[in-house]
């Protein structure tokens, strides 16, 4: 065992050296690798960092959240709009009704946003702001970072004060500071504001959904006397889950107490749609693993490739080294002895090979993140990916010059010099 263990030591040297002394083929033989790492957890790591991404923005709003709204969620060139567009829109009594019946709810909401507006404070303005009201526990179904001040109180829900949270876009440029926003009044849409919060900076959402960085947020009584939302928004009720209460539970008790009280025959249609996060986030898995599949058997052919490279010269590395394998051979080296150290040869040539395909994708997430607001992250398991493939192709490439290399005859091996 133990000299069994020195020969292969002394093959991995002369592996080694062989890679310093050859440096052209070494560099050529290491390109196709390089190149098929690359390719295949480059994409890996793109659509890792795309999920993570689209499935972080999903959570914010909320998977145990249930969206009521007039139009059911989807888009796709089949999309019936005609049979939704004489819906009405949710209204003020549903989210009532939805507050006092629903008892699988623990906190419902009752919003809606307006875009274009304007925001001014002296002799500055911010235009194109989108103007959010809210009704009481929004800040409960949906995960806001107030970085200075409050939430609305209940007392100033109900009431309609005229309070309101920036968001950071619009603080950022009316106010040198976050905190010097706090206390002040804009005015919005003629009306004065006074600022009780302002929220840290949220980046644009993958998915879309509220811009909170360019918004101001208001309580719904207060923004009803600015704006008609059953003629100018499309006002929709959050519906959060209570602990122990399905999604399933949930939506079944919201479509009864709807249809009751929008007096629905048995025979109509629902007015109305509920929309669930979970739906669009359990669609992703089939998308992302689509797109992983492409990008796998792009980088195979990168790798087959690289693989001839490797067998190439490992065909070349049994013939340099002819008479050395008849010597070990003669002093009792056995076949697997020789058979394993070329195979190791070849798995160290892609292990080389892979690792500096990582390193080309850990470099690239570097200058991503550097240049764009997307987040990519090279994670463990695509690490540990990329060097199994990388030894997998090189014991393909290399079994077969290694077992030819096992199969020489020492007399004739000794005497090719």
């Amino acid at each position: 065992m133990i000299a069994t263990l020195k020969i292969l030591v002394t093959s991995l040297k002369m592996a080694i050296q062989e890679l310093r002394v050859n440096k052209l083929r070494t560099f050529l033989s290491l390109l196709g690798i390089t190149i098929g790492i690359f390719c295949i957890i480059a994409v890996f790591t793109l659509t890792n960092s795309l999920e993570r991404n689209i499935r972080t923005d999903l959570a914010q709003l909320g998977d145990d959240v249930i969206y009521v709204q007039k139009w059911p969620w989807g888009g796709n060139g089949d999309y019936p709009w005609w049979k939704y567009m004489n819906r009405p829109v949710p209204e003020y009594k549903d989210f009532r009704i939805i507050q006092d019946k629903v008892q699988s709810a623990s906190f419902s909401s009752f919003n809606f946003d307006v875009a274009g507006k304007k925001v001014e404070y002296g002799n500055d303005y911010m235009e194109g702001v989108s103007l959010m009201a809210v009704s009481n526990d929004f800040d409960r179904i949906q995960q806001l970072q107030i970085s200075h001040g409050r939430f609305f109180a209940n007392t100033e829900c109900n009431s309609g004060v005229n309070v309101g949270i920036l968001g950071a876009t619009v603080w950022d440029g009316l106010f040198p500071s976050a905190e010097q926003a706090l206390g002040k009044t804009v005015r919005v849409m003629g009306r004065d504001v006074k600022i009780v919060g302002v929220l840290k900076k949220k980046g644009e959402s993958m998915i879309g959904g509220l811009n909170y960085d360019n918004g101001i947020m208001v309580p719904y009584r207060f923004a009803r006397t600015l704006v008609d939302e059953r003629r100018n928004a499309d006002p929709y009720i959050l519906v959060k889950a209570r602990p122990g209460a399905s999604m399933s539970q949930l939506k079944d008790e919201l479509k009864g107490v709807l249809r009751a009280a929008h007096r629905l025959k048995p025979r109509e249609d629902d007015d109305f749609a509920l929309n669930e996060i979970s739906s669009a986030s359990d669609s992703l898995n089939s998308i992302f693993s689509a797109i992983n599949a492409g990008g796998f058997f792009i980088g195979i052919f990168a790798l087959i490739v690289g693989a001839f490279g490797i067998a190439n010269i490992m065909f070349v590395t049994v013939k340099e080294r002819t008479s050395i394998i008849g010597l070990k051979k003669a002093i009792g080296a056995k076949r697997g002895i020789i058979l394993a150290e070329f195979l190791m040869e070849a798995v160290l040539l892609c292990l080389i090979g892979g690792a500096f395909g990582l390193v080309l994708v850990y470099v690239c997430t570097v200058v991503i993140n550097l240049v764009s607001p997307f987040e990519m992250f090279l994670s463990l398991n695509n690490i540990v990916l990329g060097l199994v493939f990388s030894a997998v192709v090189g014991i393909l490439a290399g079994f077969i010059p290694a077992y030819f290399a096992s199969k020489l005859d020492p007399v004739v091996a000794i005497r090719s010099n």
